[in-house]
């Protein structure tokens, strides 16, 4: 939940509150917590002290409701400026390409929660770029992201562009453009092989319509995620597709799995 007034973002969930403190607590401008948590973040609330920011116990946890706009705060609340979302730009690409580091780009994924997992996959894997479009259908980073990352906002760094479509025709030829789509023909575990040669460029699409036209269009490759379950009598698979973060996952492990091992 954002505070527009004092322009600071709710930060809630224990693992997400910890690794900020872990990683670089300056972010944290106010700390709340219940009685029970209040142990736990001694150490934390030393240096807020130090820097003569305020925290505070709570003396119920509606309190924190109010702050944060969910009932999933796990105790503790931390109030942060909003994180900057820096412009993508072609020193950034330059650098991936030359490090053959890999990024994710996601296609109007619009739920904050599928975002957060997303981040968290991307953190676990080693792979350090997000990518969004500045777009209304597209989720930015909110209260429900940062928890659901689990503290893997901390080891990423998200990128803002304009155009999908203009980083996938810029980057031709320096890096592997990669979208997924329902009626691929290549298996996702073709990109053990693509990653190590050059870093990849993973689009990843919204649930109801999947990556664009013009998005396809600019992939060198499209793969699919090869379905395993139950079919119809017409051979057809019974479910369609996995969850956004769940397919994201095992997409980034097998592009982790051909990179060398400190490359991404």
């Amino acid at each position: 939940m954002r505070n527009d007034f004092r322009n600071e973002l709710a930060v809630c969930g224990f693992a997400a509150v910890k690794t900020l403190e872990k990683n670089d607590w300056q972010k944290i401008k106010r700390l709340y917590f219940t009685k029970d948590r209040a142990p736990l973040f001694g150490g934390l609330c030393k240096k807020l002290a130090s820097a003569k920011r305020p925290y505070n116990q709570v003396k119920d946890v509606s309190e924190l409701e109010k702050l944060c706009g969910s009932v999933h705060h796990q105790g503790v609340v931390a109030m942060i400026e909003p994180p900057e979302i820096r412009p993508l730009t072609t020193d950034i690409t330059s650098g991936w390409v030359e490090r053959k580091e890999s990024a994710i780009v996601l296609d109007r994924v619009g739920n904050a929660n599928n975002l957060g997992a997303i981040i968290r996959s991307a953190a676990f894997f080693g792979i350090k770029n997000i990518v969004i479009p500045l777009d209304e259908a597209q989720s930015s980073i909110t209260t429900s992201s940062y928890r659901v990352a689990e503290g893997g906002m901390e080891y990423v760094t998200v990128y803002s562009i304009r155009s999908i479509e203009k980083l996938l025709m810029g980057m031709r030829d320096r890096m592997i453009r990669v979208g997924t789509a329902l009626n691929a023909k290549e298996s996702v575990s073709s990109l053990r092989t693509w990653g190590k040669d050059k870093g990849c460029l993973i689009v990843l699409g919204n649930e109801e319509n999947g990556i664009s036209n013009e998005v396809r269009h600019n992939c060198d490759h499209l793969v699919i995620i090869p379905y395993h379950g139950v079919r119809d009598e017409a051979g057809n698979p019974k479910i369609d597709s996995l969850n956004v973060a769940q397919a994201s996952a095992i997409i980034m492990y097998e592009l982790a799995g051909g990179i060398p091992q400190g490359a991404v």
